[in-house]
């Protein structure tokens, strides 16, 4: 398939084609969705050069960047793209509706060797278009159900909720709060998805009450720490989505006089470098960052050497971590 059978099909010039899969704007916005749609329909990729030499860049895009797992992630990927030669460009898009028409329109500007996604939604139009420029691209922890051959690289959420759950019912606990993340980010559901499975597999409740949303930040695990110890039978214990929504507990419990372990045990998710320096230390579930990243950035520069990937879906293993924020309930 070639740009002048895609204009063809489409009724339009080569140069407007040429315009749509280099992102520029002088396209209406009816003509661009008909050729973006025949671009992904006939899986259209350009031709590679012999000319076409490494630029030694890979583009690293976030959603937000305002925390420390987002550090996690920029390491792991200049880690990997050091050891192939390569930088790293970081983009914060200030959104979490994925990259639009500006990003891919300054991506066309310059070259770069590949697209690492970072918890961000990717439309159908920017994978089409991505693809038409032969840029290889991989999404780390996808907010949504990746598409049909986008490659995506993850944790698994479900099993990382279930142990952090079932350890808390080994310590006693029966109560047990959960702090998430928002409802329509994946990972958020799989983790309240293994905490309702230890929850029945152990025959207790499901409480409504007892589950709430966060965004993963300090902010919003201490007021939403404060609802769960407001109820009229609080938590012994709370399960919470993040490590930042953990110190966020934390900082809860001590404004209500209550101790943690003693009073409150406390579990985190991602094991982020404060985890064990806090205090107390924070048991945790440990996500591998650095390493998803890693294998995403590798992942994306192997596609640009022309291997294609064994599969489309990893999820590498979470792990319990046990500190000192979780006791047994007496």
């Amino acid at each position: 398939m070639t740009i002048a059978l895609i204009a063809e099909e489409a009724g339009v010039s080569i140069p407007t084609v040429s315009k749509v899969i280099n992102g520029r704007p002088e396209v209406a916005p009816a003509t661009r969705h008909r050729v973006e749609r025949l671009l992904q329909e006939h899986g259209y990729q350009r031709r590679i050069s012999q000319d076409d030499t490494p630029a030694g860049l890979v583009d690293l895009v976030f959603a937000e960047i305002e925390s420390p797992w987002a550090m996690e992630i920029v390491r792991g990927a200049e880690s990997a793209a050091h050891e192939a030669g390569a930088s790293v460009v970081i983009s914060v898009l200030h959104t979490h509706a994925g990259p639009g028409r500006d990003w891919l329109e300054r991506l066309a500007a310059r070259r770069t060797d590949g697209v690492v996604i970072v918890a961000s939604r990717l439309s159908t139009g920017i994978q089409a278009q991505l693809s038409a420029r032969s840029l290889p691209f991989a999404v780390v922890d996808p907010e949504g159900e990746p598409a049909p051959g986008v490659i995506s690289v993850g944790a698994t959420n479900w099993n990382g909720g279930l142990a952090a759950t079932r350890h808390l019912l080994e310590l006693g606990h029966r109560r047990i709060g959960m702090i998430s993340g928002p409802a329509d980010m994946l990972c958020s559901q799989a983790r309240i998805d293994g905490y309702r499975a230890a929850l029945e597999t152990a025959g207790l409740p499901v409480v409504p009450d007892l589950i709430r949303r966060g965004t993963f930040l300090v902010e919003s695990g201490h007021d939403q720490g404060h609802a769960l110890l407001s109820l009229p039978e609080p938590p012994t214990a709370i399960f919470a989505g993040s490590d930042l929504m953990a110190f966020g507990v934390f900082e809860a419990a001590r404004q209500r006089g209550l101790r943690v372990p003693e009073d409150l045990s406390v579990v985190g998710f991602d094991d982020l470098p404060l985890a064990k320096s806090a205090w107390p230390p924070l048991t945790t579930v440990r996500q591998p960052l650095q390493e998803m990243a890693a294998l995403a950035t590798r992942t994306v520069l192997a596609m640009g050497h022309g291997e294609v990937p064994e599969t489309k879906r990893v999820e590498l293993a979470t792990e319990l971590i046990v500190r000192d924020s979780t006791a047994r309930y007496e």
